[in-house]
């Protein structure tokens, strides 16, 4: 067990070694669920580990290291026989939710506001790095005194607080919802049942229909707002397009920003990018290069965030280019690749070409940006922060797409040139002659956007 201090609100982390899991892949496990908490707004001030064939059905850890745990938060150690169950810290967020947390307070900790002084300095959070079934959590949260989230949760937050844009927003709800509703349930000696519609219904059967209804409210309005992404998809089909992926906090937003220019949000913390953006690659090119930046991926990433995000990732899916970006000062960035690529093929985008990108190398040693070329002599090792890396990046895209172009004449007739504008969006134009048929250009572009020209204007 480890221990330190902060003025945040403290919070313990408990994570359990499975047997095909080594020293590094745990320690590195709970490191990355340290920073999540830490983005979240907690200080981690301890750690409680514990190696096992399995997690416990009922309470995840044995029932030494739950009483090692429930010293740190003053809780009984113990699962009470038979006790008053208390309202569940799913129904309380939920109950609350038309309340708005504070930028700056983590929406878990609002529950516990009216815990008494002398139990400030105590913990009043457990995070435990694997998915509760809602028993394991009830069970825990009584045998601690504290509430307690499991990965998943903590995930799941972050994306709440971090979500801007609409669609982001209705996004994270859905999936929020989908992970609230079997975790609520009712504090015994509450109203148990509801007068007016549904009377005879439970509290809780009434609160898991308002979650039905709601997400029926949500898919149908999240149907409408993808609709309109598809069409404006479909409208830049026949342009250039790379798409960043990559883990959390790996550097895309930086990369996107130096790439295009865009005054896209760069942070370091975990999800500080829910929204895809897309913007022209800069300088300008003829014809222009899109850049999409894309919602980072992380290790045990909720199933409901992915199906959530999935119009995000079609962003990658339908790229003409995906760019890997690792962070290569991560010793942990194989896994994380892995991850990513995993991810991908899940929504069919592996057969995609990509390029390897190894981002931070402004933290490597020399010797090691020469270990990454040795093993990955296809890759590019770059920092986001150094003008000259950006500029070569940008030169290799070029030249990937300048492989796949081709050249042709065409025709546009003078009847059609207030058109013209289409030619310099799709193709790069080599040279221009008049004659009696009209404006006589040799272009190069893809094939699909020539065979578009060419049937635009008739040529």
């Amino acid at each position: 067990m480890s221990q330190s201090s902060s003025a945040r609100p403290p919070a313990v982390l408990v994570g359990v070694q499975l047997p095909n899991v080594s020293d590094t892949e745990h320690a590195a496990d709970l490191a990355e669920l340290g920073r999540l908490v830490h983005t979240l707004g907690y200080e981690v001030v301890a750690t409680v580990t514990q190696r096992r064939d399995g997690v416990a059905a009922g309470t995840v850890l044995g029932t030494g290291k739950l009483k090692e745990l429930a010293q740190l938060t003053g809780g009984p150690g113990t699962v009470p026989s038979g006790a008053q169950a208390r309202k569940s810290k799913a129904r309380e967020r939920w109950e609350s939710e038309d309340e708005e947390p504070p930028e700056d307070v983590p929406m878990a900790a609002l529950a516990d506001e009216a815990d008494d002084t002398q139990a400030v300095s105590r913990p009043r959070v457990v995070v435990v790095d694997h998915e509760l079934s809602p028993s394991q959590l009830s069970n825990l949260e009584r045998a601690t005194g504290a509430q307690v989230l499991d990965r998943t949760g903590v995930i799941v937050d972050i994306f709440h607080r971090h979500a801007r844009s609409r669609e982001a927003r209705m996004q994270v709800e859905i999936a929020r919802l989908n992970y609230l509703a079997p975790r609520m349930r009712e504090s015994t000696g509450s109203r148990e049942r509801q007068q007016g519609r549904g009377s005879g219904d439970s509290a809780v059967e009434l609160d898991r229909r308002k979650i039905r209804d709601r997400l029926a409210e949500l898919r149908e309005g999240l149907a409408a707002i993808q609709q309109d992404q598809e069409q404006r998809r479909y409208a830049r089909r026949d342009q250039l397009r790379v798409a960043l992926v990559g883990y959390t906090n790996a550097g895309k937003s930086s990369l996107m920003r130096a790439l295009t220019g865009s005054e896209v949000l760069v942070a370091d913390q975990l999800f500080a990018t829910l929204d895809t953006t897309v913007r022209a690659l800069q300088p300008e090119t003829r014809p222009r290069v899109l850049v999409s930046d894309t919602v980072g991926f992380i290790q045990k990433l909720p199933h409901d965030l992915v199906a959530s995000f999935r119009s995000t990732l079609d962003e990658a899916l339908e790229a003409s280019l995906l760019l890997y970006v690792v962070d290569a000062s991560d010793p942990t960035w194989e896994a994380q690749l892995e991850v990513t690529r995993e991810v991908l093929r899940d929504i069919g985008a592996q057969s995609v070409p990509g390029k390897l990108l190894f981002n931070k190398a402004d933290r490597l040693s020399a010797e090691a940006r020469e270990a990454l070329l040795q093993r990955h002599p296809e890759a590019i090792v770059l920092s986001a922060h150094s003008p000259e890396d950006v500029a070569a990046l940008r030169q290799s895209v070029l030249e990937f797409f300048e492989r796949s172009m081709t050249e042709a004449e065409l025709v546009i007739p003078y009847a059609r040139q207030g058109r013209i504008g289409e030619v310099y969006e799709h193709a790069r134009v080599l040279s221009e002659v008049f004659d009696e048929n009209g404006r006589r250009l040799k272009i190069r572009a893809l094939p699909a956007a020539i065979a578009k020209l060419t049937h635009a204007f008739g040529t």
